[in-house]
């Protein structure tokens, strides 16, 4: 039987220097959009250098990273081979929404206080940067026999869908694991997750003088239309349920809507983009038609309106591979062991890049360091935080799971 005692000793007494290590992480900020992100890749390369992992650097060509609307991207992997046999894949991602208003604290402070450590991209994914990099080196401090590798994907295009980011490693051959953990919470290990659609819909009336109306046709009262029915479509997405635990029924929100020229002008154009997320049992090629159809529908009602429709993305769910079972079985045993309590198999409502892999036939779960929830983590939201003590003990989850699947 395995001592994981002293691997246990050596992530707690080399505690301070991985959240030190995060602190610097957090402070080069990624915020996509823009998508300035070889930055923070260069720093964090410097950063694993001095550990001692030689940092392979990837950057994505130029006209790639701008047709994806982004300003660059350099992916970092870092091989740790042992000998023959399994290879498995670490991959949390840099990329990170802006801070956004509300906050209390610097977004970009990486501030501790009251047990956590404050700053955009704490929990969703810089924490993983860390947890993954000092299981690795903890695994290796014991200097055991080894079997197999470890491959650490540190990526920047999360935001945006994942594709110039583990997508493109994996679509260039620079990688092709045989399993990998990606970066996610602690209480839970994800074998499946939501897809989603993303869609521009533009919708063109005619602009007129606000003295005479009816000279014009107004799209911003077009667009109302367009939402409402879309709207409705909530309503029914209830009556739908996904079969798998963790993920209940298929929604949609619109995130973003702007339009007119000034408050005494018909509008002439009004655009809005919208996010569809879709339950794994759904195929995404029949939910985009449906939207389609449900906005061409709407549009029709109003007289002179004309809608142009764009796909932004479109992100197949994370379908779970019979493969990933040791994966699951080890971060289950470890997590009860490490946290006293069971760590249940199950799906998630959000989408990753992680469905990248999966498609590529590669068996992975979801599994780091974070709190129960994405809404207790204020991913996304102001005061962004990680709990440090589940910053430790999923570091050792991981940890532990190496060694059972390596040695």
């Amino acid at each position: 039987m395995t001592d994981y005692a002293p691997l246990d000793t050596w992530i707690d007494q080399h505690f301070d220097e991985e959240v030190a290590f995060l602190q610097e992480l957090i402070r080069v900020p990624t915020d996509t959009p823009p998508g300035n992100n070889a930055p923070h890749a260069d720093r964090a390369a410097t950063l694993l250098e001095a550990m001692g992992l030689a940092v392979e650097k990837h950057p994505v060509p130029a006209a790639e990273v701008a047709a994806a609307g982004m300003e660059s991207i350099t992916n970092l992997v870092v091989r740790r081979q042992y000998g023959p046999g399994t290879t498995i894949a670490l991959n949390a991602h840099g990329d990170v929404v802006p801070p956004g208003d509300g906050w209390t604290r610097a977004p970009y402070g990486g501030e501790i206080a009251d047990g956590h450590i404050f700053g955009r991209a704490t929990a969703v994914s810089k924490g993983d940067f860390a947890s993954f990099t000092f299981a690795v080196r903890a695994l290796e401090s014991l200097g055991l026999p080894l079997k197999g590798a470890v491959e650490l994907h540190f990526t920047y295009d999360e935001e945006f869908g994942g594709e110039l980011g583990p997508g493109w490693l994996l679509k260039n051959n620079i990688v092709k694991p045989d399993l990998m953990i990606a970066a996610g919470f602690s209480y839970q290990v994800v074998t499946a997750h939501n897809g989603c659609l993303q869609m521009e819909v533009t919708v063109h009336g005619k602009m007129a003088h606000a003295a005479i109306p009816t000279s014009g046709v107004d799209a911003l009262h077009g667009a109302v239309q367009i939402l409402n029915a879309l709207y409705a479509q909530n309503t029914l997405y209830q009556q739908v349920t996904s079969n798998v635990e963790g993920i209940t029924h298929p929604y949609l929100n619109v995130g973003t809507i702007q339009g007119g020229t000034n408050t005494n002008v018909v509008p002439g154009k009004v655009t809005f983009k919208l996010d569809r997320r879709m339950i794994p049992e759904e195929n995404p090629v029949e939910v985009e038609a449906n939207i389609r159809q449900v906005i061409a529908d709407a549009a029709a009602s109003q007289p002179g309106i004309m809608v142009d429709v764009k796909r932004l993305l479109l992100a197949h769910s994370m379908q779970p591979l019979p493969g990933n079972q040791p994966l699951v079985d080890a971060i289950q045993k470890h997590g009860l062991a490490v946290f006293g309590e069971p760590i249940p198999a199950m799906g998630t409502p959000l989408y990753t890049d992680v469905r990248l892999y999966a498609a590529a036939g590669i068996p992975g779960v979801i599994y780091g360091a974070g709190p129960r929830t994405v809404l207790e983590s204020h991913a996304k939201r102001a005061d962004e935080r990680l709990s440090l003590e589940d910053l430790r003990r999923a570091t050792k989850v991981i940890a532990r799971t190496l060694v059972d699947l390596l040695k």
